[in-house]
């Protein structure tokens, strides 16, 4: 765990020491706040956060690629994964550890979101329900953990950053999208894709029902593309 915490450390400090680190949180900063002040901040609108937290996956959608597309790409870019990689400590820890300082940064993004909150409790006529709100937030770090492991599974993939984003935001497109298609699809595969699709269990948040076969689908995801990476890794190790 210390070399976990060592390289969680050194991925968080280096997403502030580049301009890009800042751009993405001003461009989520952005986007977040233009949604909240069109559907939360309306005359008559009810006093929740609902509707904000119900286009969260599409909000993090152009965002998490960014923040995950050079963390392994870069290494191996640079010819530094080799040296990481013959460190004492394990693919699964470096996975790890790459995947918990993105994860601080994506905390760091979510942070200035606060003040929405803030604003919605200071202005509303009647006091907010605060339990949906918790629930909401829950919601975006699980969809944020599920994006970066994708993220990060296709940055251990290529040394191109460039098409680590691609590959990874055309994969989260597929499971926001994946519902459309299903009434044309025969039965046996419009159940996968109803099972696979993200926006109702993003909708399940939004209204407050915590689900515990919604906590399984993301955390499902996040273990498996971090696995994955792990293999990834391994396999580069043993050449």
């Amino acid at each position: 765990m210390t070399g976990t915490g060592t390289i969680a450390k050194r991925e968080l400090a280096a997403y502030f020491r580049a301009p890009a680190g800042w751009l993405i949180i001003a461009l989520y900063t952005l986007l977040s706040g233009m949604v909240f002040s069109i559907y939360i901040l309306r005359t008559g609108s009810p006093a929740s956060m609902r509707d904000f937290f119900a286009v969260s996956g599409a909000l993090l959608m152009p965002v998490v690629p960014a923040i995950a597309m050079r963390l392994f790409a870069d290494e191996i870019r640079g010819g530094t994964l080799e040296a990481l990689l013959t460190a004492p400590v394990s693919p699964g820890s470096i996975v790890l550890g790459k995947f918990f300082g993105a994860m601080g940064f994506l905390t760091c993004m979510f942070l200035p979101t606060l003040v929405y909150v803030a604003t919605l409790f200071r202005v509303a006529n009647t006091t907010p329900d605060p339990g949906p709100v918790l629930c909401g937030y829950l919601c975006l770090y699980l969809v944020g953990a599920a994006y970066l492991s994708i993220g990060t599974l296709a940055s251990s993939l290529t040394g191109n950053s460039t098409l680590a984003f691609m590959v990874s935001l055309f994969t989260i497109l597929g499971l926001l999208f994946a519902a459309a298609p299903a009434d044309l699809a025969p039965a046996p595969v419009r159940s996968v894709l109803y099972a696979i699709a993200i926006p109702p269990r993003v909708g399940d948040f939004a209204r407050g029902v915590i689900d515990l076969a919604n906590v399984a689908y993301f955390g499902g995801i996040t273990v498996f593309c971090l696995l994955a990476a792990t293999c990834a890794l391994e396999l580069k190790r043993w050449g």
